[in-house]
């Protein structure tokens, strides 16, 4: 049996007792766990390409070792955004590393009015898509032979993406994209695990599953009922996130849908998603750090009990491989 299969059969197992648990045993799954930590700004530059990747990293304070999850954000976003979810990781003992993607960051919002579906449809191009990819894997280069390198496990690394930066994630996930004959290879071996917030379809393909198939990495998708993509010139509706994740070729992967709530919910912006934008953070929050102690460490307990604890703002659960399917 492939030993990253075996792997995964344990961690399904391990899901299956940690179901067993009772809810009071876990009261408060993350209460006693708020170390320090530190912000890094960094302004690195891919001399190869000719292209800057700046970073901002959330650097737990303490001299082991920790995971690490590197971080694309959506269309028209930066480093600076996705702050709860930063200092979510950090505050848990994971580091988080957000880019900067310069072709589709917050520049974007800058300029004439009247050429921005221009500048948010050439931002969507492929050429863009596989930099965003090609950025993520300089960022990890660079982050991993660094000074800051002694900090983090290149044994342990997520990668996660809202949006957009979902996409990217999938990309480097394992995600096949086919052009004249000749498939674009974007995977990097060394992540182990992907989250995917709110992900759209991939840009011009219609069959989903021929593209997310060969991502067998465990997969958690986030996303809401009211998750629609509506910017100049692109519109992608809530159904789309569930195609998403019908057609990851995961054989654990979790998805979880909130009652409500929009797609930029899972920003930093406080009042998209109405009452249930707090709820949704904290929750998922929650449910991203559970995710990466289960898959990294077969730490599952709270990702088992996760469900049963937010019940009331989700419209739908399911892990798929963990029988345990809530869908």
């Amino acid at each position: 049996m492939n030993p990253q299969r075996r792997q995964w059969l344990r961690q399904g197992a391990a899901l299956a007792l940690a179901a067993a648990v009772p809810l009071q045993a876990l009261a408060d799954t993350f209460a006693d766990e708020a170390p320090a930590f530190d912000t890094h700004d960094l302004d690195w530059v891919d001399a190869a390409r000719q292209r800057p990747v700046p970073v901002r990293l959330y650097r737990p304070r303490t001299r082991h070792p920790v995971p690490v999850v590197v971080f694309s954000h959506g269309i028209g976003g930066s480093r600076m955004g996705y702050t709860w979810l930063g200092q979510t990781f950090a505050r848990h003992g994971i580091a988080s590393l957000h880019l900067q993607h310069v072709g589709s960051d917050r520049q974007l919002w800058s300029g004439n009015v009247f050429n921005l579906v221009g500048r948010l449809q050439a931002a969507a191009q492929e050429a863009e898509a596989i930099a965003r990819a090609q950025d993520m894997r300089f960022a990890l280069d660079t982050l991993l032979t660094g000074d800051l390198a002694p900090g983090v496990d290149a044994e342990r690394i997520v990668a996660a993406g809202h949006s957009y930066g979902a996409n990217t994630t999938l990309l480097v996930s394992g995600a096949s994209v086919e052009r004249e004959g000749r498939v674009i290879e974007l995977r990097d071996e060394r992540v182990r695990a992907a989250i995917a917030i709110s992900a759209p379809p991939f840009y011009g393909e219609a069959q989903p599953r021929k593209v997310l198939g060969p991502v067998t990495l465990p997969s958690l998708h986030v996303t809401c009922t009211e998750d629609v993509i509506r910017i100049p010139g692109y519109y992608s509706g809530a159904e789309d996130r569930l195609a998403v994740f019908d057609a990851i070729g995961s054989p654990l992967k979790w998805l979880a849908v909130y009652e409500g709530g929009s797609h930029s919910m899972f920003t930093d912006r406080g009042g998209s998603g109405g009452a249930l934008n707090p709820k949704a953070k904290q929750a998922t929050g929650a449910l991203a750090v559970a995710f990466v102690r289960a898959v990294l460490d077969g730490d599952a307990q709270a990702l088992a009990l996760w469900p049963e604890r937010h019940a009331a703002i989700l419209a739908r659960f399911s892990a798929v491989g963990t029988q345990h399917d809530r869908g």
